[in-house]
Parts: C-alpha cells; sequence; structure tokens
C-alpha cells in the first residue's frame, strides 16, 4: 500500500514538471488544476527596443516602432532606427543612378554638339574653299540656271546613298567613284564623288557647272546640281539605267536589239552631242574623255554622253588649251598626248576610236593579242589601207551592213584617227556624214530576190573595182589589179541577199 501511494506521488509530480514546462511557452498554471492555464504578460518586462512598442498576445507578443522609426522594433532583432538618420539603400541606389545616367546624358549631348559644330565650320569651310560664293553669285546673276541648278547639301546626299555605301556603287573612273542615290522626293540620281580637286582651277570647275545646268540636250546626261560641303565636290546626274556602250558591245553584240541599225544610231546620237558641246554650247566644252564606257543607253537605248570630270571649257577667242595630259590609253589622241595643246580634234580622235569599236567588236588595247592587233586604232588604220576592213569587222555587221555604209563608215574613221589633228573632220563633219549613211539602210542588193540579179545589181555598184565570179554554191571577188580587196578572203553563199 505504501508503494502504491508513492508511485502516485510521483506521477503527480511529474505532471507539475511538466505543466511548468508548457507555463515557458507564453502560458501558465496547470491545465488539470483550476483556474487551468493563463496567459504570461511579456510585456512587463518590455522585451522590445526602447523605442519599440510591445503588444501582448495570447501565449506571445509583438513588437513595433514609434512614428519616425522604422525596423522590427525587437531588442534581439534589428531594433528601431530614425528614418531620418541615413539614407536606405533602394533610395541611395535609385539618387545614384539617376545621378549617373543624367551625366552620361549630358556629356553625350555635349560630345555630338562639338562634334556637329566641327562638322558645320567644317562644311562651311569646304563650301567657300570650294566656290560656293561664287557659284550662288553666279546662279543668281543667271536667269536660266536658277531653276536648273541646285546645290545639295552633304546630309541629303549621304542620306540618299546610305552613307555611301558599297552596294550602291555604280561604277569608278580615274577620277572619282558613281554612286546612284535616292533623293528624298524619290529621284534616282547618280552622284559622282570625285577623288582629288585641284585648287587652281576652282572657278573653271564653277563655270563648267553653270553652263552644264543649261546644256539642254537630250544626248547630254544633264547635271542636276552639286555640292560643294565635302572635301571635294560632288556632282548629281541624271540616272541613266541601261549601261554604258563598252558593255553592250563586248558582252552583247548578238542581242537582237544590238544591230548595225542601231549601233548608227547611237554613233549618230553621240556625235551630234559631242558637236553640240563643240560648236553650241554658250562657250565651247571639250570632253577630253570621249570612249564608249562614257557613253551611257537609256532604257529606249538613246545614247548619252556623260562624265565630265576631265572636260575643259575653251574661250570663244581660242582654238586649243594647254593643260596635263588627261585621258584614257587606247583612246587618247597622239598629238595632244606628245604637245599638251588640246583641241575639239582631241574628242574626234577618240570618237574615231569608239566608231572603231562598235564595227570591230574588239577593245582599243588588246595587251594579249599580237603587236599588230595590239591597238586598235593603228590595226583599223592599216587595215583600211591594205584592203583589209572587211576581214577585221564583226560578223554581224557583215551580215546586216550594206557595202557603202561600210566602207564610208571605215573612211570616216580612218579620217577621225589621223596623226594630225588638222586633217581630221570637225565633229559636226562626222555627225552628219554618219546620218547620211545611217540613210542607206536599204540598198537594193539588201533586197530578197534571185541571187543573180542581186549580183548583176552589186557587180554595178563596183565594175571598176570588182571581178564578181559565181562557183556553184559560193561567190568571190577579186580586184582586176590582183591585189586584195575589201571583200578579199570573204566567202557569202549564193542565197544570201548580198
Amino acid at each position: 500500500m505504501l508503494v502504491f501511494r508513492t508511485v502516485i506521488v510521483s506521477i503527480q509530480t511529474r505532471v507539475l514538471v511538466d505543466t511548468a514546462v508548457i507555463a515557458l511557452t507564453g502560458y501558465e498554471g496547470s491545465p488539470y488544476l483550476s483556474p487551468g492555464c493563463t496567459d504570461i504578460d511579456e510585456c512587463k518586462n518590455n522585451p522590445c527596443d526602447e523605442n519599440g512598442i510591445c503588444t501582448n498576445t495570447p501565449g506571445s507578443f509583438s513588437c513595433s516602432c514609434k512614428r519616425g522609426y522604422t525596423g522590427d522594433g525587437a531588442k534581439e532583432g534589428h531594433g528601431c532606427i530614425a528614418e531620418n538618420s541615413q539614407f536606405p539603400v533602394i533610395k541611395f541606389s535609385l539618387g545614384f543612378s539617376t545621378v549617373f545616367v543624367s551625366m552620361i546624358i549630358a556629356m553625350t549631348w555635349l560630345y555630338f554638339s562639338i562634334k556637329r559644330r566641327k562638322l558645320v565650320r567644317m562644311r562651311e569651310k569646304f563650301f567657300h574653299q570650294n566656290g560656293g560664293l561664287l557659284l550662288k553669285q553666279q546662279i543668281t546673276s543667271n536667269e536660266g540656271g536658277v531653276e536648273s541648278a541646285k546645290i545639295f547639301s552633304a546630309e541629303e546626299l549621304e542620306k540618299a546613298t546610305n552613307n555611301y555605301a558599297e552596294d550602291q556603287i555604280l561604277g569608278r573612273g580615274g577620277y572619282g567613284t558613281v554612286y546612284k542615290g535616292i533623293l528624298s522626293d524619290e529621284r534616282i540620281v547618280a552622284i559622282k564623288k570625285s577623288r582629288i580637286m585641284d585648287q587652281s582651277q576652282i572657278e573653271q570647275f564653277i563655270n563648267e557647272v553653270i553652263i552644264l545646268t543649261q546644256v539642254n540636250h537630250r544626248n547630254v546626261v544633264k547635271l542636276l546640281g552639286c555640292c560643294l560641303e565635302a572635301e571635294v565636290p560632288l556632282l548629281v546626274y541624271e540616272y541613266v539605267s541601261n549601261g554604258t556602250l563598252f558593255h553592250h558591245i563586248h558582252n552583247s553584240g548578238e542581242k537582237p536589239w544590238f544591230s548595225w541599225e542601231n549601233r548608227l544610231k547611237i554613233a549618230v546620237e553621240a556625235a551630234g552631242a559631242l558637236s553640240y558641246l563643240h560648236s553650241a554650247a554658250s562657250m565651247p566644252i571639250i570632253h577630253r574623255d570621249v570612249k564608249s564606257s562614257n557613253i551611257l543607253l537609256d532604257n529606249m537605248y538613246t545614247s548619252k554622253i556623260s562624265d565630265f570630270g576631265a572636260s575643259r571649257l575653251v574661250p570663244l577667242d581660242q582654238t586649243q588649251v594647254t593643260t596635263l595630259v588627261q585621258g584614257t590609253l587606247g583612246y587618247l589622241d597622239p598629238e595632244y598626248f606628245h604637245t599638251s595643246q588640246l583641241t575639239e580634234k582631241s574628242d574626234v580622235y577618240s570618237f574615231g576610236v569608239v566608231l572603231a569599236e562598235l564595227m570591230t567588236g574588239k577593245k582599243p588595247l588588246s595587251p594579249t593579242k599580237s603587236e599588230e592587233e595590239r591597238n586598235l586604232a593603228t590595226y583599223f588604220i592599216m587595215s583600211v589601207k591594205e584592203n583589209r576592213l572587211f576581214q577585221i569587222l564583226e560578223p554581224r555587221i557583215l551580215r546586216e551592213g550594206t557595202l557603202q555604209q561600210l566602207q564610208g563608215v571605215g573612211e570616216l574613221v580612218k579620217r577621225c584617227l589621223n596623226l594630225k589633228s588638222d586633217k581630221r573632220p570637225t565633229m559636226k563633219e562626222v555627225a552628219m556624214e554618219l546620218e547620211g549613211l545611217r540613210k542607206l539602210t536599204k540598198h537594193p542588193w539588201n533586197q530578197q530576190g534571185n541571187p543573180e540579179e542581186n549580183i548583176a545589181l552589186l557587180s554595178e555598184q563596183s565594175t571598176d573595182l570588182y571581178d564578181i565570179t559565181i562557183t556553184g554554191q559560193e561567190i568571190t571577188t577579186e580586184t582586176y589589179s590582183g591585189q586584195d580587196s575589201l571583200f578579199s578572203h570573204m566567202i557569202y553563199p549564193s542565197n544570201n541577199p548580198r
């Protein structure tokens, strides 16, 4: 019995100990004894910060900070901190970032402002240096020039060419690079950017611009205006879309449109344009770089003379000017090369080379060929002198051209290529002769008909030169003198209308 009581007392003691442990979690008393467990007021001992406010809750408590303070309010935590005692990290970061960004923007604006001012000053310097004031004065004083000539800004042309991008290049030459551009009004233009500018010739350049803006010839590429704000002047021309005559001669010889008749048309138009520049312009203009690559073709295959970068104005009281020799080898006038005396006959020589190129399909210089054929001008003259013209002509020309046309053009080329300029024809004479030969497109022996009748007609045209013999299906011709004629070594089938 005593043992049993001892066990009960032991159990009661353990229960009281457990109850005391439970009281440590925020309550006191025993759940088994009245009045049970009661809440402990932890705020009596103020477990919060001195600037904190303690709030008792059942079984626990909470701390908060007084007005003007921030934090968790607990002594064992961050406590309460006055709001104006230090900058919060977020506010400091935002403030610092704002100031930094503002400084970057200000510095960037200042940099570009200084750069833009330098660019404006530099463009003003180039504008005056390239004769901008003189150009404006002459345009203003010229009634017809105000509407036709325009001074473009450098920024406008940079935008038009996508800052002179490589894919906008139309071609490169000895005097500069030509870019395709699209102006703000959607016009397509060709913009020529010169490589160098001789300061001693600025006034002459300005005069040339003034004259070319007034040139109104359908076979001369129209100069729309210029830009003088760049280091070298920029010229803005109308855009001609169908490439150069050089390209068509050496790449389009068998295309239907590039017939002998159309070649003559192109030659007549180009000769007429050069004649206009020499004799009909207000002040004669010598092109000085006439070549097939400077004759452009539009969509209707109308020829247009271009690239006046080497051109020179000739005062009306002069017939020649002394200049540094410029031009393209193969087309360059030998007399001008040796004397530096530039005359309109220098253009005549160069145009003669173009005609020879049109007839033969050969390039002016062919370094890989034999010495005799290396220079087209020399080769052509020797072939005409030795009655071998038809041997060097392009086969298509032989099929399509008449005897009188081919002989006439061949003799005209020979005269144009004379080494002495005073024995060459003028461009006006060249244009007139070509126009006359062009009208001979239909000749009696070019018509379809009886082969024997065609041969008889051919014989009537050359009874004093040729002996014509029919052998089977072939026709051959020989001169009475026994020497090779223009037709020597040429064989035509009997059903050919020629």
